[in-house]
């Protein structure tokens, strides 16, 4: 819209100065105008190009920011869900996360199918199917971070932030409280030193292909979700939702 409105004013501006220049100006005096006319058409052409490449290169800059951020929520949901698998519920703080990953084991366990007899009764019975889950072992939990910055994974990149985190339950169903999680930071201290009218736009951002609202964040504190609030082109495939339980 600012754009558009530069570029309306500047025409409504060029035709007055012709009429002023040859209704009104000394023809001896129209070469110093020409020229200062130059310079003028010169700057808007820059605020133009400013106009149109100024957006482009907040969306691109902003999409690389993004990334490196949604980078570090992935390592903690990835270590939340770890945890939640060893210890039934999600880890409180960042201390208790990394001391899991670094120091805790993970149970390996196999599933098979064990037929039993079932009585139907007057002498009649019938063999079923059943699922049987069996320990066959303990695995390091940091197998699964050996190559990944797990004790720096709360550091928000870009700036001297860390990661909010917050667990909690919700009532699945009737009766049935499952403990959920979430970690977030605010898109205002990712996107510092971006023009700040576009920052704006981006917290107030409702589109499907956008970050919707002022943060980033994975998780949730509202539903039974691993899942980030980011678009899918950030992490085809990773995005997650509990259904156990």
């Amino acid at each position: 819209m600012n754009l558009l409105v530069t570029i309306v004013v500047a025409i409504v501006v060029a035709v007055l100065l012709a009429f002023v220049i040859v209704k009104f100006v000394p023809l001896k005096l129209r070469g110093l105008i020409s020229v200062l006319l130059l310079l003028a058409a010169g700057y808007l052409v820059y605020l133009i190009y400013n106009g149109i490449m100024e957006p482009i290169k907040f969306n691109k800059e902003k999409k690389v920011r993004y990334a490196k951020v949604i980078d570090q929520l992935k390592i903690i949901r990835d270590a939340q869900i770890k945890y939640k698998d060893a210890k039934g519920a999600y880890a409180k703080d960042k201390n208790s996360l990394i001391n899991f990953i670094e120091t805790d084991s993970l149970v390996i366990t196999e599933t098979v199918n064990v037929e039993k007899e079932l009585v139907l009764g007057g002498g009649i019975t019938k063999k079923i199917s059943v699922k049987k889950i069996d320990t066959t072992g303990f695995e390091p939990a940091l197998k699964y971070f050996k190559d990944r910055d797990y004790k720096g994974m709360f550091s928000v990149p870009g700036t001297d932030k860390e990661f909010e985190m917050a667990v909690g339950e919700i009532e699945k169903i009737t009766g049935l409280f499952v403990p959920v999680f979430e970690a977030k930071t605010e898109k205002k201290e990712i996107l510092k030193g971006l023009p700040n009218h576009l920052v704006k736009q981006e917290l107030e951002a409702i589109e499907a292909d956008q970050i919707k609202g002022p943060f980033v964040a994975v998780g949730s504190l509202e539903e039974v979700s691993t899942g980030g609030n980011w678009p899918p082109y950030y992490d085809k495939g990773d995005a997650k939702t509990d259904s156990e339980e």
